[in-house]
């Protein structure tokens, strides 16, 4: 027993240091009272509204000469006002916004050399339309509260979406009024795009717009074009047709030009053009109204009075999109600014 007293003595020694040491390292660092604490405020991403309204759109006004800020959603407002009748059914205004929103976010990711420096965009068809509270309370007068709440609730109840094709905004093209059929992009201008295809489009024939004659002088005819008519009283001829029923070529007294430069150089509403000579002049009748690529606007609301909703409209004009948040591209817009 005896030899076991040390033994004894010094495993009690060592189970006290055990037990003791850490309470004499942790006591320097306690109080009864702490003084402050490491916080956690973890930041939630902005929302879609929240990027809406810190993204910026310049827009140059054309007529004063002058850029124009303002946030991203009070200038869609705007186009809508600008490009589309207000009396139209809310779907198709909606659907104009979705096309004028993703119009614009392209826009701003993309460097166009065209816009005056420090713009993003003109307030003219060469972009889009755009037209201010103030404009817009001139040419509506009384009818302002309805028309611009109306258009204003259209585009709040599609805020941050916009139109994509394999993840990226697309061209989002709109005209007035069709000859019952949608162009394929490249019958109008030099690019291919597989969501801008031709597509039937009967509600236009309702449309105030669907039917137009022009007059013309032959001599104006001749000069603008830079012909001469043959004797025999023959007019040109039509050789080929877009798929969207619309002029591909034709052949004026063994000169060609294409369905679009006839269209322009004559300032006619389409190139779906037909026309005859009469007496000293050249009668000519056309059918809708734009260059007819995407979305008709008076083909849309035809859609939205058979109670389509705006997503059918712009899946209907804009084959194979998504409608997408916008909060990853405009983040993107941000961050290249």
């Amino acid at each position: 027993m005896k030899h076991l007293k040390p033994v004894l003595i010094i495993f009690s020694i060592f189970i006290s240091i055990i037990f003791i040491v850490p309470t004499l390292l942790v006591l320097p660092f306690s109080s009864e009272k702490e003084t402050a604490n490491l916080d956690e405020k973890l930041k939630n991403p902005p929302s879609v509204e929240e990027l809406a309204n810190s993204v910026e759109v310049a827009v140059y006004r054309s007529n004063q000469d002058l850029i124009e800020k303002l946030p991203l959603e009070q200038y869609v407002v705007g186009v809508v006002a600008g490009e589309m009748p207000a009396d139209f059914e809310k779907e198709a205004l909606k659907a104009q916004a979705l096309a004028a929103r993703t119009y614009i976010v392209n826009q701003l990711l993309l460097e166009d050399s065209t816009v005056p420096k420090g713009a993003d965009v003109t307030d003219t068809v060469s972009h889009q339309v755009y037209k201010n509270q103030k404009e817009l309370a001139g040419l509506w007068g009384a009818d302002y509260d309805w028309k611009i709440k109306k258009i204003s609730d259209a585009v709040l109840e599609t805020m941050g979406q916009v139109l994509t094709y394999d993840g990226k905004p697309i061209t989002a093209a709109f005209f007035s009024t069709s000859n019952g059929y949608t162009e394929n992009s490249e019958a109008y201008w030099p690019n291919e795009y597989p969501y801008l295809r031709s597509v039937e489009s009967p509600w236009d024939s309702a449309s105030p717009r669907f039917e137009d004659q022009k007059v013309i002088p032959i001599k104006e005819f001749e000069q603008k074009l830079g012909v001469t008519l043959p004797k025999d009283g023959s007019v040109g001829t039509i050789t080929s047709r877009t798929e969207g029923k619309r002029v591909a070529s034709v052949e004026i007294n063994g000169k060609g030009f294409s369905g679009r430069e006839i269209r322009e150089k004559l300032e006619l509403r389409s190139s779906d053009f037909t026309w005859y000579l009469k007496d000293d002049h050249i009668v000519i009748a056309t059918k809708g109204y734009g260059h007819g690529v995407g979305m008709s606007q008076y083909g849309a609301n035809g859609m939205a009075k058979e109670g389509k909703d705006y997503q059918d409209i712009v899946t209907h004009y804009y084959k194979g999109v998504k409608i997408t948040e916008s909060d990853k591209l405009l983040q993107k817009v941000t961050a290249q600014r």
